[in-house]
């Protein structure tokens, strides 16, 4: 069986416009390994998605597709923010778990590692950064913290592999975060599918969100513009509020820092 493949002319956004906002570059692996049709549907839908609100907000965006070849982390860094959207699970070694996780998907370390660069360099930089799922788990890596491999009590984290993966689940906003600051509450309905999560929150940054079951759910920097969220806001099947607030809060941070 041909694998299926994303081809970038699927991910544009439908309406398109002479963007000349904030720079924001978009990290996301179009076809890491082991990619199935139901899972590229999802990277076409949620890419699209998240380009195009970028595009709403006049943002320039440029998608950095890492599953391909890679380049120096220093170019995608010439930007005013950096998104970086899910995909495939993280690369045990670089949280300090031997061998590979239980039910292991989607493992690309070259993408891993790169993206870690850039996140690392983004902060060096002063530019502001938003993780959503992987992303927000690279975050916590890039940091030096680490990950669950595999929840093993998942019913509020994802469905079934063969019907539904995602499902409602409720977060728990930390109040006095930036995150609720951003998204205006202290509790709200989020669309999630996740096996892996944030163990041990990394040295210098802070919980922000957390599942019923103490899942974590949100990170972010205390002083930094750096947040990270473990669900999809850009699934358009869930509530829309959230995506707008943490869209519109990334690119209000980009053009404070341009306007520095």
């Amino acid at each position: 069986m041909t694998a299926p493949r994303v081809e970038l002319s699927e991910v544009l956004p439908v309406r398109g416009g002479q963007a000349d906002g904030p720079r924001v570059a978009v990290l996301v692996s179009l076809n890491f390994p082991d990619l199935t049709e139901p899972v590229a549907d999802l990277v076409r839908r949620f890419t699209s998605t998240a380009l195009q609100e970028l595009e709403d907000r006049g943002a320039r965006w440029h998608l950095v597709d890492t599953s391909a070849p890679l380049p120096e982390p220093d170019t995608v860094l010439d930007t005013d923010a950096v998104l970086l959207l899910g995909g495939g699970d993280v690369d045990t070694e670089l949280y300090g778990v031997d061998g590979p996780a239980p039910n292991e998907y989607g493992v690309d370390a070259d993408a891993d590692r790169f993206s870690v660069d850039v996140i690392r360099g983004a902060v060096d930089r002063d530019v502001p950064v938003l993780g959503i799922c992987r992303g927000s788990q690279l975050v916590n890596v890039a940091f030096g913290g680490t990950l669950v491999p595999d929840i093993a009590d998942f019913a509020l984290h994802h469905g079934d592999h063969d019907a539904d993966l995602f499902v409602d689940e409720e977060v728990l906003v930390r109040p006095g975060t930036r995150l609720q600051d951003v998204l205006g509450c202290e509790s709200l309905v989020v669309r999630t599918g996740h096996h892996q999560a944030v163990a041990d929150v990394a040295p210098g940054l802070r919980l922000a969100a957390v599942a019923h079951d103490g899942t974590v759910e949100g990170i972010e920097h205390p002083e930094a513009w750096v947040i990270g969220v473990q669900w999809h806001p850009e699934d358009t099947d869930g509530p829309g509020a959230a995506r707008e607030s943490l869209f519109d809060a990334l690119l209000d941070a980009a053009r404070e820092r341009t306007e520095s």
